[in-house]
């Protein structure tokens, strides 16, 4: 998967990279269970629950290798 974007679909993500989970969960971002994690992009996902979805793009980004 190429760099995280605030684009990136929260589904697709998770599917590529299991450990970006801890990630989320860091940020109170608890989309595993959420049936629009598979549809919703990042940025949607973080505006939707009041959080700043760029500080969860570098965050993801800065651990996803």
């Amino acid at each position: 998967m190429p760099k995280v974007t605030l684009q990136t679909k929260i589904g697709a993500l998770l599917k590529e990279h299991p450990e970006a989970v801890n990630i989320l969960k860091q940020f109170n971002l608890d989309c595993m269970g959420c049936g629009g994690a598979a549809q919703e992009t990042i940025e949607l996902g973080a505006m939707a629950h009041g959080l700043d979805p760029k500080a969860i793009v570098d965050a993801l980004n800065a651990a996803i290798k």
